[in-house]
């Protein structure tokens, strides 16, 4: 753990931890891309739900869902100091240096399979036990139309247990340092922004390389798709192997944009 003399020196020699900044950068991350798509203005050709449908269909203000991104925020970094300060330090994250391309792409890979299958089994039983989707979870469905800055929102207790746990292990799961963990998360939380959107941009690279995308996750915030897909951030493998998985097909509205639909017979299941 940095003693208070440790952190002096830091701020002293000009640069930030690793730590520091595995803590705080996705933060950072979180609302300056969302904050990028509020520069793009109502995009009405490409939106998933119209402008109207987001104003009028939601069940929570934009101020509440602003207060309680923040607070899981503050917890999430909580918990990242912490969990920084039990299991390395500075010295030991100057390995990734000689790191090879190989070990950090594997231990990226298998934070992301950790992130995965813990989100998808925790969502999932969040919605089978109807204590649980009562009481928590249904906070973050209060945003039935999705949109940038809202990717966070949740009921404390959620966010906790789904992204702050879920990180922690995807943490300790992988063996990442503090160094990679900054690249990491920082790409997690602009995917999870990416997918909450409310958008379909053409070329976005999410689109093209994730089949969890926008797309597949307002299925899920519509009343159809509450008990399909569930996975989340980055792959779609639990729900299709254990049935959840709900397709879908895009079509243009006439007044402007797109709309997700589930395939009929899916639907109907």
């Amino acid at each position: 753990m940095m003693s208070s003399d440790d952190i002096y020196q830091q701020a002293k020699g000009g640069y930030v931890s690793d730590e520091l900044l595995g803590t705080f950068l996705p933060i950072v991350v979180y609302w300056v891309y969302s904050g990028l798509y509020l520069m793009l203005g109502d995009m009405h050709n490409y939106r998933l739900h119209s402008k109207k449908d987001e104003d009028e269909k939601n069940l929570v203000s934009k101020k509440e869902v602003v207060k309680g991104v923040l607070l899981q925020q503050v917890v999430q970094a909580a918990v990242a100091t912490v969990l920084f300060a039990v299991t390395g330090n500075d010295g030991e994250s100057d390995g990734d240096q000689h790191a090879s391309i190989f070990v950090l792409g594997r231990q990226i890979f298998v934070a992301m399979l950790m992130l995965d299958t813990w989100q998808y089994f925790m969502h999932r039983y969040m919605h089978q036990n109807k204590f649980l989707y009562k009481h928590i979870h249904a906070q973050h469905h209060r945003l039935i139309v999705p949109y940038a800055f809202g990717a966070l929102y949740n009921h404390p207790l959620e966010g906790l247990i789904l992204d702050t746990i879920g990180g922690a292990l995807a943490f300790l799961v992988s063996g990442m340092s503090p160094r990679t963990s900054i690249f990491f998360f920082s790409f997690a939380t602009i995917k999870t922004v990416d997918d909450h959107c409310g958008l379909w941009l053409p070329g976005n690279l999410f689109h093209i390389f994730f089949k969890n995308n926008s797309a597949y996750h307002d299925i899920h915030h519509q009343l159809y798709g509450t008990k399909f897909n569930y996975s989340q951030p980055f792959f779609v493998t639990w729900d299709r192997i254990l049935g959840t998985y709900m397709p879908y097909k895009l079509e243009k509205r006439p007044e402007g944009g797109f709309e997700a639909k589930p395939v009929k017979d899916c639907k109907e299941h």
